[in-house]
């Protein structure tokens, strides 16, 4: 005899509304004691669910995106005669414990949602089989690492005890493809890899050799993005056009209109135009607010406009997303910049307030610095990077003199397979123009 039994989501401690990012299981599946079923990310945590039992599953009740709290229902899974389910929980336990063994090294820290960061998931997963299917033994923790460096976990050989894939191993599979071996997937296309072939190692050097040191761990965040900043620099050909614009006029207009937004909360920021005539520019050249699609062959153009800004917080940048930026006047886009930058600072964004940008815009006027290469944020294709403005003469040849006015650097990063050079002087020139007279922006 068999029965249909409801799974539903464990205890998982304080979390509600968890998004869930992948499901491990189809319809028809038959999954083992406690193998995991569900991946569920919070605003601070990874969790993996297993399934509390033996048996085939008869329907999933969730899809990948909904949000699950303790006690949802997720699964129906028929499970085996209570005898025979009894003998596999026996088996399932005599087979762990002969899985373990004496630790000969210091034991991997207890799971600490407080140390982990959420980021959206790679859009390009490396694979060296276009297969998606299967379920992989690997912990939460090198699941996450792989998710974060896009690489399939069903193309990677594990190394320890029965096939478990361990962080070096998915470490090694990076290497190999950055070196020219490995493959990427499109749902079931594969093409090559070759971002770096023949990479040498970089050295291993005892600084301690030459005086005193000390070594300081990377924010959770830097730990997270380096991987992905990473990729992006060796997969994207990026092409950076430099120019100023003059924010004299617009200056002037802002600081009129500061005792207005101060009566509304609000701190009107340079920041705010700079999204709005980048608005107008990415309406003028759509190219810029697209994405590849992951074959390479076909350029997604996006009629909507979410536009990402790096917001400096305590443990590094994160890059919140104003959607629908298009539709909401520069008083709205201050309002939201302010509130999403407290809650970068405070660690409370959530997933969904770091997804879906259309075109990202890194502003490092408030600390200082001029022109910079700002990396493109995949999977788009441009970023705009913005410095310090500052007074300079300027000169005037209509009354032959010069004149002081207020210039910043702009900075765009591009994608050279999607925008050449002449559209991407185009675009940075239709931008100078829209921030030197802001009138352009009611057009």
């Amino acid at each position: 005899m068999s029965e249909l039994v409801e799974i539903k989501v464990p205890d998982i401690g304080d979390f509600k509304d968890v998004e869930i990012i992948e499901i491990l299981v189809k319809a028809g599946d038959t999954v083992k004691n406690d193998a995991s079923v569900l991946v569920l990310e919070s605003d601070k945590a990874t969790m993996e669910i297993p399934s509390p039992a033996a048996g085939t599953v008869k329907e999933l009740k969730v899809k990948v995106g909904d949000k699950v709290s303790q006690g949802t229902l997720f699964m129906m899974l028929e499970t085996a005669a209570a005898e025979q389910q009894a003998k596999a929980v026996a088996q399932s336990a005599i087979e762990r414990a002969a899985s373990v063994s004496v630790p000969v090294a210091t034991p991997a820290p207890a799971f600490d949602p407080a140390r982990t960061v959420v980021v959206a998931p790679p859009q390009v997963p490396l694979a060296t089989s276009p297969s998606a299917e299967g379920n992989p033994h690997a912990s939460p923790s090198v699941r996450k690492f792989a998710r974060e460096l896009g690489v399939n976990l069903n193309a990677v050989t594990g190394t320890a005890d029965k096939g478990r894939v361990t962080k070096e191993d998915v470490q090694a599979f990076v290497k190999n493809a950055m070196a020219g071996s490995g493959t990427t997937t499109n749902r079931g296309t594969a093409m090559s890899v070759n971002f770096a072939p023949n990479l040498p190692d970089l050295p291993n050097v005892d600084f301690s050799k030459f005086g005193t040191i000390e070594t300081k761990p990377l924010s959770r965040i830097k730990k997270i993005s380096g991987p992905a900043l990473h990729r992006n620099w060796l997969a994207i050909p990026h092409i950076t056009q430099f120019d100023e614009a003059d924010l004299t006029e617009l200056e002037a207009f802002r600081k009129a209109q500061g005792p207005d937004a101060e009566k509304q909360g609000v701190k009107l920021t340079p920041l705010a135009f700079i999204i709005k005539a980048a608005i107008a520019a990415l309406k003028k050249f759509p190219e810029f607010n697209s994405s590849l699609d992951r074959g390479g062959e076909n350029l997604i153009l996006k009629n909507y406009y979410h536009i990402g800004f790096a917001a400096d917080t305590p443990n590094g940048l994160v890059v919140p997303v104003i959607k629908n930026a298009d539709q909401k006047g520069v008083m709205a886009i201050a309002k939201e910049l302010g509130e999403l930058s407290a809650l970068a600072r405070e660690g409370k964004l959530k997933p969904t307030d770091m997804q879906g940008g259309t075109f990202s815009i890194s502003s490092l006027g408030g600390i200082g610095g001029t022109h910079f290469t700002p990396i493109i944020n995949a999977p788009e294709v441009a970023i705009l990077g913005v410095g310090r403005s500052n007074m300079r003469p300027v000169w005037n040849a209509e009354k032959e003199a010069f004149v002081p006015r207020l210039i910043v650097p702009l900075s765009l990063s591009y994608d050279h397979r999607v925008v050449d050079g002449a559209l991407g002087a185009r675009f940075i020139t239709f931008l100078n123009g829209a921030l030197s007279d802001i009138r352009r922006l009611v057009l």
